[in-house]
């Protein structure tokens, strides 16, 4: 670094930063930084936005130059000091003056102290850096350039614990523990509510964010380079801004009650303020329905039948204005709220109304679908477990045709067997929460156990809501016991239980998972073979299939919502680690740049229209693979299966498959 004029002893009039500086943001730099600036510019073409970037770097080089003076002309070999003279080397750049003070600073004990500090943690990082020479940014460009993701940044947490694999592919416990905590925390905080100002990584760390870097990004990536804004704290007069309008809301909405209410006391003797709410778009009379609410998401609740009559009632009064009467039979869910709270029952909540009638929305009641009678005494509701998100209009029944033709979809009587089975459970006790067995042979997932079913699993399949690892499970086992036994087929596929390898298990036993899927894998390595992994996102979450060829090291992955695997980086990550184990089990050697050379292939499959039907397209895809009898998937799915969505009629197969292969156990 230049010496300043006066301290210089051959009158440089370059302007320069002394080594004697303690704090790189001082004011007194500002001319000497913008010097450097001007050279830096000279000798490259770079953005004036990079400015700040480069001198950060700038400050962080100078640090470093004077670190490097201290251990090689200011210790001994032992660390001992050394008052040593100004090396010539660096006569033109430093002026004895400065090289006396500096030499004065770096005996005092506040230094020693201070740089021992440093060292001790500079040693010995809680979670260390093990990649080497390559930065954050080049590093998190091999992975999306690997994936092939359309992406351009990958999450900090994400980033930060991929720097933290080793060479073999393991990552420490701690390091999980922290990424977990991190997946855990990103699904739980609600941004509105949200007032710590910290990133996800950092609350997880448990350390203090600073405002000039960026967690797990790297050197130069600051807050304001990435748009993260700070949030802010409220203050006093903000938050009682906010409560007088919450205060001004529900009195609104307490006068639009009070309105609904007083429409029910208007005179029943002028007919036409009875018959207002008939309405000519829905059939006249009693009509099977889905029911919706539009908020907080577009989504069906509930199934019952509208009545549509010219003066009807509802409990002796006139309907609100714009609803029609609706007797509820299934609550898809029990705990939304009514859209007209029933006065007469207290009945606020879906659940409370079952077997009861209720005003509902006209334009929330949609008509001309089959609801599956229940005994009012008996029927608690189904218990919607899953991606309870918006759930789309179905296809109005005058459109099958086209959508026959589109889909290829053949007719048939579509609920016969439902029929069957839905007239069996009435008469167990499956309904007071008994379950059945279902056999898996060791053969089927490489081990054998029993398979619960219970009344939400029936339910599902009945009533065409989010199927369960259960329901899932069976249906594969009629994959073996109907196709691939009777065909030869498992000589060349084979399947992977859901309930050992989803998202949570990868997360929570990510050794567990590895385990299980080498054993399998290693069971048939003489032969070539496609693993089915009907893959879950946790908890009862969102299905897909990742179809994995160990062999080929070729991994397909069918998602009907078409998102691609950079979605669930963990998934990816221990697929990838798994057939590298493979790969050094079967003692197959490759290239060192090549290790990483795996193929994930993303399939343009059926895309699901709605929120509930990704578990049946993941039973079709693994059916129509094995129909097929191919263990490689084409990048646009098979000429024979290709459509763009499946029709009701295609997943009423799949139900009718199942209940079939139910009753045929005789485990009922």
């Amino acid at each position: 670094m230049m010496a300043s004029n006066e301290d210089h002893p051959h009158g440089d009039e370059t302007v320069g930063v002394p080594i004697t500086c303690d704090n790189w943001r001082n004011k007194q730099l500002n001319e000497a930084k913008d010097k450097i600036w001007s050279e830096i510019k000279r000798c490259f073409d770079i953005e004036e936005n990079r400015r700040d970037h480069c001198l950060k770097l700038a400050g962080k080089l100078l640090r470093g130059f004077k670190t490097f003076l201290s251990t090689t002309f200011l210790r001994d070999t032992e660390g001992t000091f050394v008052d040593a003279e100004l090396p010539s080397k660096y006569a033109s750049l430093i002026s004895p003056k400065e090289w006396e003070t500096f030499k004065s600073k770096r005996k005092t004990q506040e230094f020693k102290s201070v740089s021992e500090t440093n060292r001790q943690r500079a040693s010995s990082p809680a979670y260390p850096y093990r990649k080497g020479r390559v930065g954050y940014g080049r590093l998190e460009q091999s992975i999306l350039t690997k994936e092939n993701s359309s992406e351009t940044s990958l999450p900090a947490h994400v980033l930060w614990k991929e720097a933290r694999v080793g060479k073999d592919g393991k990552i420490k416990e701690d390091v999980q523990q922290i990424f977990e905590k991190c997946e855990t925390l990103s699904q739980s905080i609600v941004p509105y509510e949200d007032t710590d100002c910290r990133s996800i990584l950092s609350r997880a760390l448990d350390v203090p964010e600073y405002s000039g870097r960026v967690r797990g990004k790297g050197f130069g990536i600051t807050q304001k380079s990435l748009n993260i804004k700070k949030q802010k704290t409220p203050s006093n007069k903000e938050l009682q801004q906010t409560l007088e309008a919450l205060k001004a809301e529900v009195l609104e909405l307490r006068k639009e009650r009070e309105r609904d209410r007083a429409a029910g006391f208007k005179d029943t003797s002028d007919k036409d303020s009875i018959n207002c709410n008939f309405q000519p778009t829905i059939p006249e009379g009693i009509s099977p329905c889905h029911l919706y609410l539009a908020r907080p998401t577009y989504r069906m609740v509930g199934k019952g039948k509208v009545h549509n009559n010219l003066g009807e009632l509802l409990h002796t009064k006139p309907l609100p204005t714009g609803s029609l009467k609706v007797s509820v039979d299934i609550a898809l869910e029990k705990d939304a709220l009514l859209p007209h709270p029933d006065d007469v029952s207290d009945a606020t909540l879906l659940g409370d109304a079952i077997g009861s009638f209720v005003a509902w929305p006209t334009d929330l009641i949609i008509v001309g679908y089959e609801t599956p009678t229940k005994s009012k005494a008996k029927d608690k509701g189904i218990a919607r477990e899953i991606e309870s998100v918006a759930s789309q209009k179905e296809i109005p029944v005058a459109k099958k045709t086209e959508i026959s033709k589109r889909t290829g979809a053949k007719k048939k009587n579509p609920s016969k067997y439902r029929a069957c089975l839905h007239t069996y459970l009435e008469t167990t006790d499956i309904s007071d929460g008994c379950v059945r067995l279902i056999p898996m042979d060791g053969a089927i997932f490489g081990f054998e156990y029993a398979e619960p079913l219970g009344k939400e699993d029936f339910d599902q399949i009945l009533y065409h809501t989010q199927l369960s690892v259960g329901v899932i499970n069976t249906y594969m086992r009629y994959l073996y016991d109907k196709l691939m036994g009777p065909r030869g087929l498992e000589q060349r596929f084979s399947f992977l239980n859901p309930m050992k390898t989803n998202l949570t298990e990868m997360i929570r036993k990510p050794d567990e998972v590895r385990t299980y899927v080498v054993e399998r894998f290693m069971a048939d390595t003489d032969r070539e073979k496609l693993f089915f992994l009907p893959f879950n996102t946790g908890d009862g979450g969102h299905w897909l299939l990742v179809a994995i060829n160990p062999f080929k090291e070729i991994v397909y992955y069918l998602d009907s919502l078409h998102k691609d695997w950079t979605t669930y980086p963990a998934m990816k990550t221990i697929v990838d680690t798994i057939i590298q184990t493979v790969r050094a089990q079967r003692k197959i050697q490759v290239p060192k740049r090549k290790a990483n050379n795996i193929t994930w292939n993303r399939v343009e499959c059926p895309r699901q229209r709605n929120n509930i039907d990704c578990g049946y397209y993941t039973l079709r895809f693994m059916k129509e693979t094995l129909l097929m009898d191919r263990t490689d998937i084409p990048s646009d799915y098979f000429d024979e299966y290709r459509c763009a969505y499946y029709s009701k009629d295609q997943l009423d197969e799949i139900k009718e498959e199942l209940c079939q292969f139910i009753i045929e156990l005789q485990v009922l």
